[in-house]
């Protein structure tokens, strides 16, 4: 059995770069570390240098991802306000993603630190349960309990009629913000 060979620098750092490109779904670290014969914390220096080298990568829950150009499609985005507890943050999700929505990022602005954003990229119920599951499991707090509920979300989709009906959907959960 040949032990395998560790990939070096930057050409480690292609190779991942590679992989995100060509995959659909997201790489976690352990996975990009397995491939690469290194340790799970020598990949998260290297997506912090490919990030600082304006490579569009960016950390879900479910692992990274490279934010690939739409091919020509277009793609509707709208920000939204909404507000709810805790236990209602997987009815909320879900009621975007059921709407053919995507919801890419939640975001806050704490009273010290100002803005503060942080990938989600769900759009079907089992990336939502894959979401809350691992905020479950590293006992990890939502963003919005910093703010009592309040929190904003950019949603996408492929119409505008879409992001609509689903911002109907969440103003009748009651949790929608209005201006």
């Amino acid at each position: 059995m040949t032990e395998q060979k560790k990939i070096l620098g930057e050409e480690r750092r292609a190779f991942l770069l590679q992989l995100l490109k060509e995959s659909d779904t997201p790489l976690t670290g352990s996975d990009l570390a397995s491939r690469t014969n290194v340790s799970r914390q020598v990949i998260v220096g290297d997506i912090t240098l490919l990030k600082a080298k304006n490579e569009p990568i960016i950390a879900t829950s479910q692992g990274y991802m490279y934010l690939k150009q739409n091919n020509g499609t277009l793609v509707y985005e709208k920000t939204i306000a909404c507000r709810h507890t805790p236990n209602e943050a997987e009815n909320e999700l879900n009621i975007l993603v059921d709407h053919g929505v995507t919801v890419k990022d939640v975001k806050i602005e704490h009273a010290v630190y100002g803005d503060l954003t942080a990938s989600i990229m769900v759009s079907n119920r089992q990336e939502v349960k894959q979401f809350l599951e691992k905020l479950r499991i590293t006992n990890a707090s939502l963003l919005s309990e910093l703010t009592g509920g309040v929190h904003l979300h950019t949603i996408t989709a492929s119409n505008k009629s879409v992001l609509d009906k689903a911002e109907t959907a969440l103003k009748e959960a009651g949790i929608l913000l209005e201006s």
